[in-house]
């Protein structure tokens, strides 16, 4: 009997670490690596996009296109926004996404506070696809209207030295970008 409960012990333990890390996402940015944690259980649909983008690559030198000191920082266009890609265009960053079909909203009860990440959309709520931004400060006057998916776990001070915007509504005219983001 003590044999079975040590084995069945174990085993839920191994699976709840290998799911935790699962869910943990790097970031890599020019002053230092970021770990966000992804919230599956609220957002699955938004938390399997941004794996499927990042473990492809997709995420890889998209700049952070429009950061306004005090509330956020852009990113994820992958056609627009990715500094290495053919279609890259900063002044049309921020009106793109991947090849996939828009999400459906998953709006949940989790707030937008100082590390949260978001899926940023136009006035369709079923409009995210695959950018999206991380909350410098608490911006309750988004929540449960934006999906929230994750949060910084460590590295924000690396998130807050993002170059802010120098344009109109944030616009970054020599923007900060990702460096990579994985699973970890």
């Amino acid at each position: 009997m003590n044999k079975l409960f040590l084995i069945l012990f174990f085993f839920l333990i191994t699976t709840n670490i290998t799911q935790s890390k699962e869910n943990i996402m790097i970031l890599k940015l020019k002053d230092g690596n970021v770990e966000i944690k992804l919230f599956p259980e609220v957002a699955p649909n938004h938390v399997e996009r941004i794996k499927k983008l990042a473990d492809e690559g997709q995420y890889d030198n998209v700049v952070f296109h429009r950061v306004i000191d005090g509330f956020m920082a852009q990113t994820g266009d992958v056609k627009f926004g990715n500094s290495s890609n053919k279609d890259f265009d900063l002044k049309r960053a921020g009106m793109g996404g991947s090849d996939l079909p828009d999400l459906k909203a998953e709006f949940n009860n989790l707030p937008h506070e100082k590390g949260t990440l978001s899926m940023a959309r136009s006035s369709d709520p079923d409009s995210a696809n695959s950018q999206f931004f991380i909350c410098f400060e608490t911006a309750s006057h988004l929540d449960r209207s934006y999906t929230v998916f994750g949060k910084v776990i460590s590295g924000m001070e690396f998130v807050e030295k993002i170059k802010r915007g120098d344009g109109p509504n944030g616009s970054v005219s020599d923007p900060d970008k990702i460096l990579s983001f994985k699973s970890k």
